[in-house]
């Protein structure tokens, strides 16, 4: 870490898709085993937040990281912004958090999913000098922040307060996406370390890929599974600091062991990254609409967001979990998460306006008429309901 000269693990735990039981619940056992094997194996990051596994991920980790763990690891977690209404809710977060964790600090502590306008409202609350009275009484050590905005809010944020690091989704189809390579560059550029989430696009570049990017791969001289392919491409970017991933497979965890010995920057040759971006392609021809979410169509004014209708559509075409998705979309844009406001598709009445607009002339009202077909049939109302649960249960 650039500022406070901590050496992390370029590998690091995330605790939002630990291994579960039938009925969904984490299996504490088996995910126990799975961190403890990591971090005897050198990854020293763990991260989770207030409402992984409907607000279970923090007990557990406090739970697993006894006997002598929590010694061993930089802990990460992270303030629920959209819960917070007033200062002192802060502080009620954060100290929960720490009995939850059973730990008397926080090593590196974010505010959540970040946007411009969730920035702007916990900025008038007083979440900077929440921050300062936090370190400086010794509840967290570092102070930084995960993105989910654009690329212009996220360099709005970065100099708006003096972090130590932030967190950005960041892969091989997202190099435009949100903060994007931009953002690595201009956070890193001003000391922040990086911390990526989403290498694998939640594991959709990694599992059921499809068979035109199959044969790209097999191309290779030197064998790679997807997965090592694709963390291999973010740590080869020397701006990054650590690279999450959500593990809750033993034979998973070895490999990405296996692949982090050899994720060094710049490690990849010419051709290699050549085939990564043959693969990047063929992913897009796949896509079911060619959006980069640049948001020139945002602001929808009847409150679609539009590029994460598009997103979630598009991980569909990539082998991602039906079930898994629709319930996402309806977290994402039924107004669970994220700007708690009702985002999705079917609030477009066809105005046009972001037609215009689209630099990549997509006949966006059409789209999202296909979008509402696959997302908001039978069962929407009640994926909108469970999301809620989750993403307020205390």
């Amino acid at each position: 870490m650039p500022k406070n000269g901590d050496e992390l693990s370029i590998l690091g735990f995330g605790c939002m898709r630990l291994a579960t039981k039938a009925d969904g619940s984490i299996d504490e056992e088996r995910a126990k085993r799975q961190l403890r094997f990591a971090i005897d194996n050198g990854v020293n990051y763990i991260d989770t937040a207030w409402p992984y596994h409907m607000g279970q991920s923090e007990p557990f980790v406090g739970r697993a990281l006894s006997d002598g763990y929590r010694e061993k690891v930089r802990l990460a977690t992270k303030l629920p912004t959209w819960l917070v209404e007033k200062r002192v809710d802060m502080d009620k977060f954060l100290d929960a958090q720490l009995k939850k964790l059973q730990t008397d600090r926080i090593d590196y502590y974010l505010l959540h999913g970040l946007n411009g306008d969730l920035w702007d409202a916990v900025e008038r609350l007083g979440v900077e000098e929440f921050l300062d009275t936090a370190k400086a009484d010794g509840r967290i050590n570092n102070a930084g922040f995960s993105f989910h905005g654009t690329s212009s809010d996220f360099r709005r944020i970065v100099d708006s307060y003096p972090w130590d690091f932030c967190q950005i989704q960041y892969n091989f189809l997202d190099e435009t996406y949100q903060a994007g390579t931009k953002g690595l560059k201009y956070a890193a550029g001003r000391g922040l370390g990086v911390v990526i989430m989403e290498p694998l696009r939640g594991g959709n570049l990694a599992r059921s890929v499809p068979p035109a990017v199959k044969e790209i791969w097999d191309q290779a001289p030197v064998k790679k599974t997807p997965a090592e392919w694709a963390l291999r491409w973010v740590w080869n970017h020397p701006e990054v600091t650590v690279v999450l991933s959500g593990m809750n497979d033993e034979a998973h965890i070895r490999e990405n062991l296996r692949t982090a010995d050899q994720g060094l920057p710049n490690s990849l040759t010419k051709e290699e990254l050549h085939l990564v971006k043959r693969v990047e392609k063929k992913y897009r021809e796949l896509m079911k609409v060619g959006c980069t979410a640049c948001q020139y169509c945002m602001p929808c004014p009847n409150g679609v967001n539009i590029p994460l209708c598009f997103e979630s559509y598009n991980n569909l075409a990539f082998g991602n979990s039906p079930e898994d998705e629709k319930l996402m979309y309806a977290a994402r844009l039924g107004g669970a998460a994220g700007t708690g406001k009702a985002e999705y598709a079917s609030l477009c009445v066809k105005c046009g306006e972001c037609v215009d607009k689209c630099p990549q002339h997509i006949d966006i009202p059409t789209v999202l008429e296909s979008v509402v077909a696959e997302f908001e049939g039978p069962g929407f109302e009640q994926r909108v309901e469970l999301a809620r649960q989750l993403f307020k249960q205390v």
